[in-house]
């Protein structure tokens, strides 16, 4: 596996929608990112416009299809069709998720968690080792948002994603807003995951807006991405880019979507907390 020098820069970007084409082209952002099954058509206007946004923003390519998570095999024509995708736009980055999303022939077009044991750590590594292999680059993979635990998990979620990135040179996306999301729901302390997090091995962030929900022992948080960034994930960001320094962060939007003034604005506060540590270094 080769691993290119392309690199996002470490400041704020967004997720990049149609409507936005115009107002993106000449916003002061440090990249975009794209869902990779957005773009495996042949050609038209969602190529031309990523082409175009190309030129002068990074990209970075985030998948949602690879069902990395799956006890099966990975879906080979799935997997070729992103190479083409990739190798016509050479992206700045590539991501996926650590979750499943089909069954055999079946596709149930959610990211679904799995229990962390042994056998799911074996199939997980080998899927990246093939994914890594035939797109001839690096994968950040991404922490889950979660509402369920398994009993047979006999991994902790940090250890099993620091294992995964030794075993195969993967690198992680953190997702501070599922972080806090999982948190939340699974009545554990977002800071001490964090805590134990493999820093290192971060390559991209992101934040999001999630839902809440209200249940008779607590609230349940859903990772909606169709809000504002909540301020208990900004306070959580902002400490953590003080142990990281600044790092390509990402703001997502993906329901009931704004304005692009709306995510500029969210993209502006992560930039002045990315520039206050860059700063005091």
């Amino acid at each position: 596996m080769s691993d290119p020098d392309f690199r996002l820069p470490a400041r704020p970007g967004v997720g990049f929608k149609p409507e936005h084409y115009r107002e993106a082209l000449t916003a002061p952002l440090g990249f975009y990112e794209v869902h990779a099954e957005n773009y495996m058509g042949a050609g038209g206007a969602p190529h031309a416009m990523l082409e175009r946004l190309h030129a002068d923003h990074a990209i970075s390519v985030h998948g949602v299809g690879l069902s990395i998570g799956g006890a099966g095999p990975l879906d080979p024509e799935h997997l070729k069709r992103l190479k083409i995708l990739l190798d016509r736009h050479q992206p700045e980055s590539f991501s996926e998720h650590l979750a499943w999303s089909s069954h055999g022939a079946a596709w149930l077009n959610d990211l679904l968690p799995l229990p962390y044991t042994d056998q799911s750590l074996a199939t997980i590594c080998a899927h990246i080792d093939e994914v890594q292999t035939t797109l001839g680059r690096r994968l950040l993979l991404e922490n889950p948002a979660t509402y369920v635990t398994f009993a047979e998990s006999t991994w902790a979620e940090v250890d099993f994603l620091r294992e995964i990135t030794r075993r195969t040179g993967c690198g992680l996306l953190l997702d501070v807003n599922n972080v806090f999301v999982s948190a939340t729901n699974h009545r554990k302390d977002a800071r001490a995951y964090l805590a134990e997090f493999p820093l290192s091995a971060v390559g991209e962030i992101h934040l999001a807006g999630h839902e809440s929900e209200d249940l008779p022992d607590g609230p349940l948080l859903i990772d909606s991405h169709s809000r504002p960034v909540a301020d208990p994930v900004w306070a959580l960001f902002a400490d953590l880019i003080t142990r990281t320094g600044p790092l390509p962060t990402l703001i997502e939007w993906d329901n009931d979507v704004p304005g692009f003034d709306v995510l500029l604005a969210e993209a502006a506060r992560a930039e002045t907390l990315l520039e206050g540590v860059r700063h005091a270094a």
